[in-house]
């Protein structure tokens, strides 16, 4: 499998995007479950399905993207095609010197963010969940770690070493809108319906005192490449106690559903966001 990675990170991307929209659609119409799920979540986020279509086509390029961000060379750059916007919200950031959290939703290029992200303010401590086969998780690892960007396993060893660098003035990235296994997040709304959301990012925040950042990577059409953009910082979990767990976690709630309204084209509507939490190893657990 490395190989056909390999061997697809050499296409140009518009071709990699236009095969992937194939794939997307080519799912839709074969698994009926994924139809119900994407117009349930688009309905509860109160838009029309015409606004949330196009993300039937961007799942699958998020997929057909994957060789070319994975497969990159450690040192070469990735933001030849990227357009960056909100520099100054990470300087300012900075400045405040307890660490920056950087954050998203699984909207666009949420891969490429986190390289991106690396490349201009590393070095970077990611957490991810490794996956369950074993090809998949080395070849994970392998595209994941470099210069300038750590990936850690959704583990207490790995929240630790998060802490340690926001205590560093270093920066952590998360993805913050998938469901975590069961005690590691809290039940808030989500588009106006409970979901089980990670408490990390905001426990991460209130006990560091680090700054805030949402964070977009936006596809941009016909292969033209992306668009970063660093939105401004949270301010309103600077005025909560450590204790406030669940007002943290509806404010970074409520800055996934901005970022997902003003784009929903791109994001993962298949998602089941609002299922149950799945129950955790013991390896795992929550800081």
């Amino acid at each position: 499998m490395i190989h056909l990675f390999r061997f697809l990170s050499h296409w140009p991307l518009r071709v990699l995007h236009a095969l992937g929209a194939g794939l997307g659609w080519l799912v839709w119409c074969l698994s009926p479950g994924y139809r119900r799920e994407f117009r349930a979540n688009v309905a509860q986020a109160g838009l029309a399905f015409e606004a949330a279509r196009p993300g039937i086509g961007e799942a699958g390029r998020f997929v057909a993207e994957l060789p070319k961000l994975w497969m990159r060379p450690p040192r070469a750059s990735c933001l030849g095609n990227v357009r960056i916007e909100g520099q100054g919200h990470v300087a300012d950031a900075f400045a405040r010197g307890k660490g920056v959290i950087f954050f998203g939703p699984h909207c666009g290029s949420f891969e490429l963010g986190p390289q991106a992200l690396a490349e201009l303010y590393g070095p970077i401590t990611a957490i991810y969940r490794p996956a369950r086969k074993p090809w998949l998780a080395r070849l994970e690892l392998l595209a994941r770690s470099r210069p300038g960007l750590t990936v850690v396993p959704a583990s207490l060893s790995g929240i630790r070493q998060m802490f340690r660098t926001l205590k560093s003035n270093q920066a952590v990235a998360l993805l913050t809108d998938q469901v975590p296994p069961d005690g590691q997040g809290v039940w808030v709304p989500f588009f106006g319906k409970p979901a089980y959301t990670m408490s990390l990012a905001a426990r991460l925040a209130l006990q560091s005192g680090a700054v805030v950042l949402p964070v977009s990577c936006e596809r941009l059409a016909r292969g033209q490449g992306y668009f970063l953009k660093i939105w401004p910082p949270l301010a309103a979990l600077d005025s909560l106690p450590k204790s406030e767990l669940l007002p943290a976690v509806t404010v970074i709630n409520r800055a996934i559903e901005a970022i997902v309204l003003s784009q929903p084209g791109q994001y993962l509507w298949g998602y089941a966001r609002y299922k149950q939490p799945r129950q955790q190893h013991a390896d795992e657990g929550a800081p």
